[in-house]
């Protein structure tokens, strides 16, 4: 069983930063990779960013290329979001996943096993 936690949501004014970070606990995989997605009241749960976990590949949404980047703590099992350049259509829940094994597919929801509970950002114009 893996346990993620989510921290570092919160308010900030359109083209302010954050940072999301994820902890992993439980059972660790030397293959896994892990994401993140977001979902906005009324909308379907988006792909955002992954990183695989021993090859360090990053895959981002053509969204947010540019102004997110994620990265991984190995030593931690922890996984950051930084969000620079907010926009208010960047509002949402922000979740973190995990896959126990890298099946080559980052970008469906349907591919990761583990969720955390949900952050939420919200960006204000």
């Amino acid at each position: 069983q893996v346990q993620l936690v989510e921290s570092g949501g919160g308010l900030v004014q359109a083209g302010g930063s954050l940072r999301l970070s994820c902890a992993a606990s439980g059972r660790t995989f030397s293959t896994y990779v892990m994401g993140w997605f977001r979902q906005a009241p009324g909308k379907e749960r988006e792909f955002v960013a992954a990183i695989g976990w021993s090859d360090s590949n990053t895959y981002y949404a053509d969204s947010v290329k540019g102004r997110f980047t994620i990265s991984r703590d190995n030593a931690k099992n922890t996984v950051n979001l930084q969000m620079n350049s907010l926009k208010p259509e960047d509002t949402a829940v922000y979740y973190c996943a995990l896959q126990v094994y890298n099946r080559g597919r980052y970008f469906s929801a349907g591919e990761y096993d583990y969720w955390g509970q949900g952050t939420q950002v919200t960006v204000s114009s």
